[in-house]
């Protein structure tokens, strides 16, 4: 049943100089609210063309008014859109009006992501549609859009849907066994559940690993750039990024504090992050960049590890230890690239089975090679394209599930005695699924997942 809440107020548009600016309300009294401001009944869906004035009647703005009658709207409640000019000092004045008007009915400014959680509250879309919404806002490349896209558009819930359809039949099938056992009638083997629940296994595995290609299109790749000073992590950054993003020069050390910038490849996002050389040293100030580099390798997804291919493509003892200390701090799941650098300046003969990678940062050899290897070591699948734009808790959600859909199986071609236990794993991994599109989600988690949107969504 749609509800309607306090009414809530928040600029719609991003701040700053454009050529419109929205304001947008939501809630019980918005009508009359609409009637205050405008001076007149606004006819639903239409667009009307009024002239804004304050309380001593100073022309404010002019500009159009959309009213749209709950629930035929974004929130499901009634809903006005005021469109002016996008001056942020005259969408101000006109924000603070509204809000003088609408203090008799309790107009408040909105929270971070309220228009759009009304809108799942409502029922006008589920969770999954919600964050594909933040998605699509937060999109860097053409992948991540359309993969956003796509998510609104609700393909992904429909498959989770698909699921727990298909769950629930199952486990109505086996309770039945359990039901009813003087019927003498074996449920489980007449419908054949045993393979109907690997095939959903199946199915969950392949959604699973298109939402992992997903999360890397939505949230990219952290790449972090390590080696001794002067083995040119500058420079490759420089060749990776297509422009002079870092300074480069033959003075050890020049690099003393992180350095982030995105590049895409092939529409994938990558985080690359060039940091100072690892070295003893007691100047205080690299010491301190030395130590962020540390920290950047334990939020690494991935580190290339560079050396400098001028002295011949023998790992030294000083390049062993910082392999071994790399590998302690970063997690057993990151993996550790060694790329040879100045390949054009050395008489090294490039090698393809001893899994490095050979490159010239300054002519550009062996860049498309590396790239490849990235998106390869990434785990990413060209037929990624018509992947997920998955979020972290979905992946999380899928494998639980996944993991308790494989035991029921295990259970079901047990004894009789463990059809009960099947049962009840089958029920913990719809309430799993059921996680993604927000039909069984905590209070605090779903304030958590709204808290991230932009004000006036």
């Amino acid at each position: 049943m749609t509800l309607q809440r306090d009414p809530i107020i928040a600029l719609a548009t991003a701040k700053g100089r454009a050529s419109v600016g929205i304001i947008r309300l939501s809630g019980q009294g918005v009508l009359q609210i609409s009637k205050a401001l405008c001076h007149s009944e606004l006819v639903p869906r239409y667009a009307t063309l009024i002239k804004f004035h304050d309380e001593n009647q100073e022309p404010i703005d002019e500009g159009l008014a959309i009213y749209f009658q709950g629930p035929h709207s974004y929130t499901g409640e009634d809903v006005l859109e005021l469109q002016c000019h996008g001056s942020s000092a005259a969408l101000e004045v006109l924000l603070d009006y509204c809000l003088r008007v609408g203090r008799l009915y309790g107009l408040r400014l909105a929270m971070p992501g309220e228009f759009t959680e009304r809108a799942f509250l409502n029922g006008k879309i589920d969770l999954a549609q919600a964050e594909a919404i933040a998605d699509l806002i937060d999109a860097s490349s053409t992948l991540a859009a359309k993969g956003a896209a796509k998510s609104l558009k609700g393909e992904f819930s429909q498959k989770i849907d698909v699921f727990l359809k298909a769950l629930i039949e199952l486990r109505a099938l086996t309770e039945a066994t359990l039901d009813f056992p003087e019927e003498e009638i074996d449920f489980i083997k007449q419908h054949d559940v045993i393979n109907r629940l690997k095939k959903i296994l199946s199915s969950i595995k392949d959604v699973k690993k298109a939402a992992q290609q997903g999360a890397i299109i939505r949230d990219g790749l952290t790449i972090v750039l390590v080696g001794q000073p002067n083995v040119g992590k500058s420079s490759l950054m420089n060749a990776l990024a297509g422009e002079e993003v870092a300074i480069v020069t033959d003075v050890a050390g020049t690099t003393r504090d992180r350095l982030k910038e995105t590049i895409q490849i092939d529409g994938i996002p990558l985080h690359v992050v060039d940091t100072a050389g690892l070295r003893e040293t007691s100047d205080s100030v690299e010491k301190i960049g030395i130590e962020r580099t540390w920290k950047a390798i334990e939020q690494a997804d991935l580190v290339l590890h560079l050396m400098d291919a001028t002295h011949g493509a023998q790992v030294t003892e000083t390049d062993k230890e910082l392999i071994k200390k790399i590998q302690e701090i970063c997690s057993k799941q990151v993996p550790i690239k060694t790329v040879w650098n100045k390949i054009d300046q050395s008489s090294v003969v490039v090698s393809s089975n001893d899994g490095h990678v050979y490159v010239s940062a300054k002519t550009g050899q062996g860049l498309d090679a590396l790239k490849t290897e990235l998106l390869q070591v990434a785990g990413w699948q060209p037929e990624a394209e018509g992947g997920i734009l998955a979020r972290k808790r979905h992946i999380e959600a899928l494998l639980e599930a996944e993991t308790h859909i494989a035991t029921a199986l295990d259970l079901l071609v047990q004894e009789a005695e463990s059809v009960e236990l099947a049962a009840e794993e089958m029920r913990l991994a719809q309430e799993a699924l059921a996680k993604i599109t927000g039909q069984f989600l905590p209070d605090d988690l779903l304030g958590e997942i709204f808290s991230t949107f932009c004000i006036g969504k």
